[in-house]
């Protein structure tokens, strides 16, 4: 704090005895999550209330009193470059108003904004409020998280952590140990939220307890208070979050996507998917230099979807269910253009053991190779079928065709010209893993896109 008025942001960094380094503001020339702080993000006005987008290269706060602002407080974003921190942009309508808003938090995959305002409609003081980035990158109509989560008192600091599940926030409006206090809910299949659970004493005291957060791991929590044995004002304290108020486990999947004949890196869209539900769970682009990063909670299966225009898209799929968390994946992606025998491996088409009717898992797939084909109306394809070596040949080569031509099929029944398409069966015949175990096997049993020429 600044004069005990105004509020600049501070760093420090965890040493390897475990202690932290003195606190220096954040400017010019400070390192900051391990890359130069580059532009000087504190200014003379009153910033705070920060939050860091997953990547690390979104800063979103809030500045106070600042000439060209829509209200007292407005919400701002800087980007990280190479050169450093961008100048603060604010975020602007319809998330700013002429009135208060503060306390910003995104969603691991940017796509959800959470802030405090006090605007009316509202339930209370001040109440939490979401807001959905839309196709164009502007930031829709801010959505009341409702009677579920806000009440008459105030809520704010929303902190929702990287299982994009779990909310954290504070409030003195729900029952609890007195002043302010901390509560979590979680995000029910429906989209809606559970009612809130209070964090309990010692966390929560008759004093002010806020700005929550919880680290990736889950673990361990940080908050501010003013309780009796601080410094003064807010001090920051920490705790171990007890296990039924720590998020699910999540886990970072991060790359990067590029050219398979060039190796240039490439810009494209990421699309993430629950196999067990069929939902898409975010469609997400790449930086500029085609990396990406992204969190995934355990315990579910996920199919993973890239595409961009002028390239055949890539698919995998993999299974967090006994996964506890642990390293990122890294999954560096390479794309085929669009040309004459380029081929790709279409991961997440499935069937049955022996059967060779489509799984309901297999839709999101499907529809991306419909819409594939839309965008590219003289391309013909052919569906290669693969099967492992379990069965007899003739069976395998009949099952490896039907197989192939279900997917032609299903390609036909969305509109695609049945004279851009065929199907063949290869059986056992070229594998591409030994079959003498469960692992060469799967590999094996494969669907395969290849582009054959133009009608």
């Amino acid at each position: 704090r600044v004069n005990n008025v105004k509020e600049d942001f501070f760093i420090s960094h965890l040493l390897p005895d475990s202690q932290w380094s003195k606190a220096k503001p954040l400017i010019l020339g400070s390192q900051f999550l391990g890359n130069r702080a580059g532009g000087n993000v504190n200014s003379p006005y009153n910033e705070g209330a920060e939050t860091i987008s997953q990547d690390g290269k979104i800063l979103i706060y809030t500045i106070c009193n600042r000439p060209g602002g829509m209200g007292s407080c407005d919400i701002y974003y800087a980007i990280r470059t190479d050169s450093g921190w961008s100048q603060p942009y604010n975020i602007g309508p319809p998330v700013n108003t002429p009135y208060w808003e503060s306390q910003p938090c995104l969603s691991p995959d940017n796509r959800d904004l959470y802030f405090v305002s006090n605007r009316p409609g509202g339930y209370g003081g001040s109440d939490i409020y979401v807001s959905h980035l839309q196709p164009g990158g502007t930031w829709g109509q801010p959505v009341n998280l409702g009677p579920d989560i806000n009440t008459a008192g105030d809520e704010s600091s929303p902190f929702i952590h990287a299982d994009n599940q779990t909310l954290y926030f504070a409030s003195s409006g729900w029952p609890g140990v007195g002043g302010v206090d901390l509560y979590y809910s979680r995000r029910q299949p429906d989209g809606s939220w559970s009612k809130p659970h209070d964090l309990g004493y010692p966390i929560n005291t008759i004093d002010h307890d806020g700005s929550i957060f919880v680290t990736a791991d889950g673990k361990t929590a940080y908050f501010a208070s003013d309780r009796s044995d601080s410094h003064g004002g807010l001090d920051i304290y920490k705790f171990e979050l007890y296990a039924g108020a720590q998020p699910v486990h999540t886990l970072y999947v991060q790359g990067y996507v590029y050219d398979n004949k060039t190796n240039k890196r490439l810009t494209a869209t990421l699309e993430l998917i629950d196999l067990g539900t069929g939902k898409t769970l975010t469609i997400i682009p790449t930086d500029q230099d085609g990396s990406y990063l992204v969190t995934l909670p355990v315990g579910k299966n996920y199919a993973f979807e890239v595409s961009k225009r002028g390239y055949l898209f890539f698919s995998d799929n993999f299974s967090l269910k006994d996964s506890t968390g642990g390293k990122p994946f890294q999954i560096n992606i390479g794309l085929e253009p669009i040309e004459v025998n380029a081929h790709v491996v279409l991961k997440n088409i499935f069937f049955d053991f022996d059967k060779y009717t489509l799984k309901p898992e297999s839709e999101t797939e499907l529809d991306n190779l419909v819409q594939l084909l839309k965008l590219n109306p003289n391309v013909k394809i052919r569906l290669n079928g693969y099967t492992d070596s379990v069965g007899s040949a003739e069976h395998n080569l009949i099952l490896s065709q039907n197989r192939a031509q279900a997917v032609v099929n299903y390609l036909i029944s969305k509109g695609i010209s049945e004279s851009r398409l065929s199907a063949k069966g290869y059986g056992s015949a070229h594998p591409v893993a030994p079959n003498d175990t469960e692992e060469g096997r799967t590999l094996n049993r494969r669907t395969e896109l290849v582009v054959i020429g133009e009608k």
